[in-house]
């Protein structure tokens, strides 16, 4: 590799490619794509909380995410299946339009229900809307990544995509308390509905990369025995056949690498409650220093990608990432303090998007087209499904804590304890910078 590949572009070639079109409307699906996620996931449990909902119940309830992350068993069928009807609009566009829709119609019935119409009913519906975010979370990632023509270009999309994403999980984790304050739950879940016209808007302009598609592969039906095969298959073989041994260590380094993170999600909206913290306050808090600091951190993920390539960007993440762990367990020791909430917040984000945005680039780069959905969803279900099964007990585990003491003091505890999961997570990450070349990207 020469040394000029190896300096990548300067940062007014960065800064310049972020005005493009495509740049643009990847910021627009990655706010449609994160803003289902915080609604069936933390700020739920924030609703469930204030409606009387038990700490235990609620984090068994966080289970409804866990269809983001079996979303690898029907991604082949968006690799090889066009979507009656709107298939017409494009392969990718057709599974976005789908996805969106029944994402937009299954918020709205959950503001409808809320948990007093039946907490079974309720959950019943978040489950909906967290499979058809599952299925948007497919397409997207692989319209993004087979629109990329370069590495340079993935990491600058991968950067616009977790821009808009982490926009979209504030506006669901901040802003919405402001709405909420004054309209209730029930209208703020609509107006979110509304908001997912954002990503529709977004897939009218949107060019379907048709092209980065292999021809074979096109012309493989999943209905045939041939086809079914490859759509199962095809995308392990083709991964592993890529990577080798080195795979094995990959998908262990995923599989840990937000571990942390999961496992805390169900318990940071309680805290927030059990705190006494104003709704008003963690919407204004988490809409200004927490947008400023999460902008920050996915900016410079993506400028460090684009400059020092994925896996040192990766390795920076992973020392990163129990920011926002250790960030909680403080604030919980040291109460409702207006100060340390707006530090813990600037912290929590900063860490959370940089660590997102450093994963997100290196899975994208390991994906092989013509399995590209197929493959994503493989990477992405394996770097969330141990910590969206772990995060059920959350709620058990701080309540079991709270029978030797308070509750503040089983909050910091727990917070802690999740940070933990950063060392091995760091050793892998380590061992994964040392791969030969050919096992990994630059």
């Amino acid at each position: 590799m020469s040394a000029s590949k190896k300096a990548g572009p300067n940062w007014r070639d960065v800064l310049n490619a972020l005005r493009q079109k495509r740049v643009i409307l990847t910021v627009m699906l990655g706010f449609s794509s994160g803003l289902p996620f915080l609604l069936v996931g933390n700020t739920l449990g924030l609703w469930l909380r204030e409606a009387g909902t038990t700490l235990t119940a609620i984090g068994f309830l966080s289970w409804v995410g866990l269809a983001y992350s079996m979303k690898f068993l029907w991604a082949p069928l968006l690799d090889k299946t066009n979507v009656p009807f709107l298939g017409r609009l494009g392969h990718r566009r057709g599974w976005l339009v789908l996805s969106q829709l029944i994402v937009a119609l299954g918020l709205v019935a959950m503001a409808l229900i809320g948990p007093d119409g039946g907490l079974m009913v309720f959950a019943s519906f978040a489950l909906v809307v967290a499979f058809a975010a599952a299925t948007q979370d497919i397409a997207v990632d692989a319209w993004r990544i087979e629109a990329a023509r370069t590495d340079e270009e993935l990491a600058l999309l991968t950067s616009a995509f977790q821009l808009g994403y982490r926009a979209a999980l504030l506006m669901t984790d901040a802003l919405i308390l402001i709405v909420v304050a004054k309209t209730g739950w029930s209208l703020s879940y609509t107006l979110m509905a509304a908001l997912m016209s954002i990503g529709l808007i977004a897939v009218f302009f949107a060019p379907e990369p048709e092209g980065r598609r292999d021809e074979d592969d096109k012309n493989k039906s999943l209905w045939t025995p041939r086809g079914l095969f490859d759509a199962i298959a095809g995308p392990f073989i083709a991964f592993f056949k890529a990577h080798g041994r080195a795979a094995i260590l990959m998908l262990a380094a995923i599989s840990i690498y937000r571990l942390g993170d999961f496992v805390m999600g169900p318990m940071a909206g309680p805290l927030y409650i059990d705190l006494g913290i104003e709704k008003e306050t963690i919407g204004a808090v988490r809409a200004s220093v927490g947008l400023l600091a999460t902008l920050i951190g996915v900016a410079a993920a993506g400028l460090s990608a684009i400059r020092f390539g994925f896996v040192r960007t990766l390795v920076a993440g992973a020392v990163l990432g129990p920011g926002s762990n250790l960030a909680f367990s403080a604030m919980a020791l040291m109460g409702n303090d207006l100060l340390v909430f707006n530090i813990a917040m600037a912290v929590d984000n900063f860490s959370a998007g940089f660590a997102g945005a450093a994963l997100v680039a290196w899975m994208s780069s390991l994906t092989n087209i013509g399995y590209t959905a197929s493959q994503y969803a493989l990477l992405s279900s394996f770097y969330a499904i141990l910590g969206k099964v772990l995060k059920g007990f959350s709620g058990t585990i701080v309540d079991a804590l709270t029978v030797s003491t308070d509750l503040m003091t089983a909050y910091a505890i727990f917070f802690a304890g999740t940070a933990l999961f950063a060392i091995p997570t760091v050793i892998l990450c380590l061992l994964v910078s040392r791969l030969p070349e050919k096992s990994r990207p630059a």
